[in-house]
């Protein structure tokens, strides 16, 4: 069964950058589109962007375009979030999710990560 784990979260100053990691076990991690959303306590999980299984279809939120990248490499089971230019509203737990279908809810994904910390700090 698919495990993701994600890495590359930390504390950051505005205007900087950062990489999230999402590394999978399994055999069938290409056949997912890969999503990231971000969680402020209290708040519902937010997307911020997704991947099609074979990286042609890429989706971003209106908060995070131009500023973010996801890309994602079948071979080494990841997917990647490139964060630049961030802002302290970046501050969030990131988490990846997958699924067979693409959706920008996140109860639409049945496999998530235990989600890894970003701060933004201002």
């Amino acid at each position: 069964q698919e495990q993701l784990v994600e890495s590359g979260g930390g504390l950051v100053q505005a205007g900087g950058s950062l990489k999230l990691s999402c590394a999978a076990s399994g055999r069938t991690f290409s056949t997912y589109v890969v999503a990231w959303f971000r969680q402020t306590p209290g708040a519902e999980r937010e997307f911020v962007a997704a991947i099609t299984r074979s990286g042609r279809s890429i989706y971003y939120a209106d908060s995070v375009k131009g500023r973010f990248t996801i890309s994602r490499d079948n071979a080494k089971n990841t997917v990647d979030l490139q964060m630049n230019s961030l802002k302290s509203e970046d501050t969030a737990v990131y988490y990846c999710a997958a699924d067979g279908t693409f959706s920008t809810n996140g109860r639409q994904y049945k496999k998530w990560g235990q989600g890894t910390q970003v701060t933004v700090s201002s």
